[in-house]
């Protein structure tokens, strides 16, 4: 056994994981590369928050199992700090050393809250309320042994004990439905509180909570027309517990916000912020007594995921004089917002900043925003000043900074990059640098619309969880990122939405969608979130828990189609979206597209009614699975006769599409062999008479290039993706893009920015193409559930000679390398302990191989013979 001990984690979560709701959470750990684990061993140790011991224990396991492991002690009463250590004993019955604890602690329950929602009482009932403060004081006797704040609120949440911030976590408490589940974060403060006089400070702001949020112009007060904080703190001393908790007994005034909103930004006046307002002993005589608001602590509930923190900053790429300011190019489109850097300038001087993605006859393109005008503004006391927002958020490159006397100087302005704080997990390289660049921008859309909930773009009055996009993209994110908590806490979104709509909304969480858009609108490859982003979870991560969890919503999901299709089994009728954003379609419609949007959802239906079966297998549930896969058949049936795709050209023009094809391919809806070869060939045939350019939307582009290659037209779908001829991903590059375009022609040929009044830079839904780069130009994917077994099975083509693709598996590091030359293919691969690989390289025979480094050379005219012709399964 080697000596390298293992690592522990808690669920999902990384590092000390603090107020989780799981009462028996499940245990993970890595295992040394190369080690054979056939038993365990877990200790844990559980305390109550005094230092009392509630349970202790050892038990050893005969067993290699090692990712979700159930939980081994007695349940986690609430507040109970929970550590454990694992250590693993190989085939030679040799143990390895024990591993660091791994720390949680169990979150409140309903009963445990002594705190009372509170919020100022008087706010002005015309124009912007200005964000308020909240302070008390407190008394700590004796030595301080630990702290935890428990805290959420209607709004954002900002927190200060004695003057110091408790967390760098923002935008707290994220966006959630807050009537059915409003959640609490919980922050170690323990060497912030001391022994003696103390004080607590709240910042608040209106956040998705009552600000203005949505289309056109926005509504305001989506969930209530107050905010308020929730506020608990614990403390344990040498001399016994104390709780501070908000109550009516706080003093409330307005900050130095002006205004601080999600869209437009904030103004920050430095004039009007009362020093020293968190530290004990303030004078707050002059501040108003709080107003209690009512909550329902049913609903407070632990998050699943990371918190939004800074994860990088950029730094200027360049500064460049622009009328009465200065251009700033941060070089990469990003989420994010910016840290000045001050001087003493005049009091009452305005500095402000504006935000763009792109730029138009040379300065700042803000059209796009639309009604989200994405404006910083801090006006000086007259000292020296650090100033970051922090209540908002925007999408931008470029940036106009004005009110300063002279040139920024180096560190002056930054940009903070902002996104839930997840773990990354995968990486890709190859020898085209192009590809390189296409893959970055992929994980820059990523990063920039994984700000709490999955939303469709970062920048403009929008922001929401489109269902349809994070549908198209979530086996792409769960390679990159480790998304699994911020998934599954949005998928309880999803569920609690459904319940309340009996519909699964376009986006959740829902709010007033302007003149267009209907919670109950049913919309496909929308709504079937509910059954693809969990199967590609699972898929992902081999946990059976988020399938049983959603199993209700995926089941309600293809229940409601199957009876809007009705008998014919084709879904025929109603609004549908269909190719959304096919690039044919004109800038004022982007529904208007080639395919048939009724042949889209009926292929959807036969894709949802086959992954419900799956789950219902996974979870035991025969009956359910017989019943799902007959109906699945009588889908696929119905699509054929309808549709005729397999006839391979001889049907209807919009059923002639790459679109359809890649549809009846990729969902497995045509089966027959000759007929998928047929159809297989049309697809490639229509992909070469376009010029190998993109001929597909939402619903064609995750799936053409599967569809090519499965169909053996490996070198057909290479061409495509490394084509730079509009409307194609390297065409993109091409005219400057460092993230996903909305549409193909976000940016037109010319230069100028899409007409629409619908055009974003920052969209992560048509890059999905990262899947098949993952897993077919890589070579690397799960054959299991969870990689317990994988698939080696590169496919080098185009005009590539090399390519690294490696992902952190549950169960360790996994890699592929590949190298092509005149003379050989070799293929590098590493295969994580306690897995299998699949190997499948084209001119080498199939083989099985085991935990470790493996290194295959194929000869270059074998590869030739088999590499042009051979095909690549699709993604489970």
């Amino acid at each position: 056994m080697s000596t390298s001990a293992p690592f522990v984690r808690f669920e999902h979560r990384d590092g000390v994981a603090l107020g989780i709701g799981e009462a028996r959470p499940r245990l993970s750990w890595s295992a040394p590369t190369g080690a054979v684990q056939v038993a365990y061993e877990l200790a844990w140790h559980i305390t109550s928050p005094d230092g009392i011991v509630v349970d202790q224990g050892a038990a050893v396991v005969e067993d290699d199992a090692r990712v979700l492991v159930p939980w081994p002690a007695a349940p986690l009463p609430s507040r109970a700090r929970a550590a454990v250590r694992v250590r693993l004993r190989d085939a030679e019955g040799v143990w390895g050393e024990w591993s660091e604890d791994a720390v949680a602690e169990r979150a409140l329950d309903a009963a445990d809250w002594e705190a009372l929602l509170i919020g100022p009482a008087v706010e002005s009932e015309d124009g912007d309320r200005r964000p308020p403060l909240l302070r008390a004081d407190f008394t700590v006797p004796g030595a301080v042994k630990s702290a935890r704040l428990h805290l959420t609120a209607h709004g954002l949440v900002r927190a200060e004990v004695n003057g110091a911030r408790t967390t760098e976590d923002t935008l707290l408490p994220g966006w959630t439905p807050y009537q059915d589940r409003l959640r609490v974060h919980v922050h170690d403060v323990t060497d912030l509180v001391r022994t003696g006089a103390n004080a607590i400070g709240i910042a608040l702001a209106d956040g998705w909570y009552r600000g203005r949020f949505g289309f056109e112009g926005g509504t305001s007060d989506i969930y209530g027309s107050h905010i308020g904080a929730l506020v608990q703190l614990e403390i344990e001393t040498d001399q016994g517990s104390v709780v501070v908790a908000s109550d009516g007994g706080w003093r409330t005034a307005p900050g130095p916000l002006d205004h601080a909103s999600l869209y437009d930004g904030e103004r920050y006046d430095a004039r009007f912020r009362p020093k020293g307002w968190s530290d004990p002993g303030f004078d707050d005589e002059s501040w108003d007594a709080v107003v209690v608001h009512d909550l329902d602590k049913a609903a407070l509930s632990a998050p699943d995921g990371a918190p939004v923190r800074c994860t990088e900053e950029l730094h200027p790429v360049s500064v460049t004089a622009d009328g009465d300011g200065w251009l700033i190019d941060y070089g990469q489109n990003h989420a994010g917002r910016p840290r000045l850097s001050l001087p003493a300038l005049p009091a009452g001087t305005v500095v402000t900043v504006r935000h763009a993605e792109v730029l138009q006859d040379g300065t700042l393109c803000v059209r796009p925003l639309r009604e989200a005008p994405s404006v910083d503004q801090v006006v000086s006391a007259g000292e020296p000043l650090v100033w970051e927002p922090d209540f908002t958020i925007h999408g931008y490159r470029y940036a106009h900074l004005s009110g300063i006397p002279a040139k920024p100087e180096p560190g002056t302005i930054v940009s903070r990059v902002l996104h839930t704080d997840m773990r990354r997990i995968g990486w890709f390289e190859c020898s085209d640098p192009e590809l390189n660049r296409l893959h970055e921008n992929v994980r820059w859309s990523l990063r920039s619309n994984f700000v709490d909930i999955p939303t469709d773009c970062p920048q403009r009055d929008e922001r929401l969880g489109w269902t349809g996009d994070i549908q198209a993209f979530a086996p792409t994110a769960a390679f990159l990122y480790d998304v699994q908590g911020m998934l599954v806490d949005w998928l309880r979104t999803l569920s609690s939405e459904q319940e309340r709509f009996g519909h699964v909304p376009v986006y959740v969480p829902w709010i007033p969608g302007g003149a267009f858009w209907r919670p109950w609108q049913d919309i496909a490859g929308w709504g079937d979130a509910a059954t693809l982003v969990p199967l590609a979870l699972y898929q992902a991560s081999g946990d059976a828990g988020i399938l049983a969890r959603q199993y209700p919503s995926a089941k309600g999901w293809v229940d409601h189609v199957e009876g809007l299709a009705g008998e014919s089994r084709v879904w025929d009728e109603g609004l549908q979206l269909g190719d959304w954003l096919d690039p044919t379609a004109p800038p004022e419609n982007p529904m208007e597209a080639v395919t048939d949007p009724h042949l889209v959802a009926t292929a959807y239906f036969a894709r949802s009614a086959a992954a419900l079966a799956e789950m219902a297998t996974v979870l035991g549930l025969t009956e359910d699975a017989e019943r799902y896969a007959a109906l699945a058949a009588e889908v696929r049936a119905a699509f054929i006769a309808r549709y005729r795709v397999d006839e391979a050209g001889a049907q209807d023009a919009s059923a002639d599409t790459q679109t359809a094809y890649a549809l009846a391919i990729a969902f497995d809806i045509v089966t027959d062999a000759d007929a998928r070869a047929r159809i297989g060939d049309r697809l490639a045939q229509l992909v070469r008479d376009s010029g190998y350019t993109v001929a597909t939307g939402f619903a064609g582009t995750p799936l053409v290039t599967w569809a090519l290659s499965a169909t053996g037209h490996v070198d057909v779908a290479y061409g495509l993706l490394q084509s730079h001829e509009a409307p194609s991903w390297l065409s993109t590059i091409d005219r400057g893009a460092t993230t996903i375009w909305e549409r193909w022609d976000s940016m037109l040929e010319s230069g100028d920015v899409n007409p629409g009044d619908m055009t974003s830079f920052n969209h992560y839904a048509l890059g999905s193409v990262a899947d098949w780069m993952h897993r077919v130009i890589g070579g690397l994917a799960p054959a299991e559930p969870g990689y317990r077994r994988l698939r080696i099975a590169p496919r080098p083509g185009g005009t590539l000679t090399r390519a690294t693709v490696r992902h952190l598996t549950p169960f360790g590091p996994a890699e592929v390398a590949w190298t092509l030359d005149d003379a050989t293919l070799t293929v590098a691969f590493e295969v994580p302990a306690g897995t299998s690989a699949d190997v499948d390289i084209p001119g080498a025979p199939r083989a099985v191989a085991g935990p470790g480094y493996h290194e295959v050379v194929v000869a270059r005219e074998d590869f030739d013979r088999a590499g042009h012709e051979s095909s690549v399964p699709l993604p489970a």
